[in-house]
């Protein structure tokens, strides 16, 4: 199954990678009690499935200067999404944008320096005639911070 789910194995060698992510190969191998070559081939299997999205370190944005996180709920001008999309490229405070159903039709996460240069970064939105109007929700703490870990255990066959 080219999208399907994930075995036992597949489980235990991304919730080792979460949890020892600077390990090679040979020591995952030596952790989970495989082979090394079973190893790579699931690690090469994963990648091409696009479960796993990266091997880059995740950078806190609020540690190089950017403390303030907000969710942005954007509307847009009918038939203008492309337009939009191609704008919020531009920004570089814009970590993610996220197509919704409902009353909004883009989410984006965005961080920045202070409120102040948020109300700049929103300016900026706002300049695209494609954007109607937004909706903006500061975060004042994160209580639950990205993890995956929990849904792995979950997967269909992750067991």
């Amino acid at each position: 199954m080219a999208n399907g789910p994930i075995d036992a194995l597949d489980v235990r060698l991304l919730t080792t990678m979460r949890a020892n992510p600077r390990v090679g190969l040979t020591e995952l191998a030596r952790l989970l009690g495989v082979a090394r070559g079973t190893v790579q081939a699931r690690v090469d299997k994963l990648v091409s499935r696009g479960v796993i999205g990266d091997f880059g370190p995740t950078v806190v944005p609020a540690e190089v200067g950017y403390p303030i996180l907000a969710f942005v709920s954007l509307q847009i001008s009918q038939g203008r999404l492309a337009e939009a999309v191609k704008a919020l490229d531009l920004v570089p405070e814009i970590l993610e944008v996220h197509g919704t159903s409902g009353q909004a039709d883009l989410l984006c996460r965005v961080v920045a320096r202070s409120t102040e240069h948020l109300q700049e970064i929103i300016a900026q939105v706002l300049a695209s005639p494609a954007v109607q109007r937004t909706d903006t929700t500061i975060a004042l703490s994160t209580q639950i911070p990205y993890r995956i870990g929990p849904l792995l255990h979950t997967a269909p066959d992750g067991s």
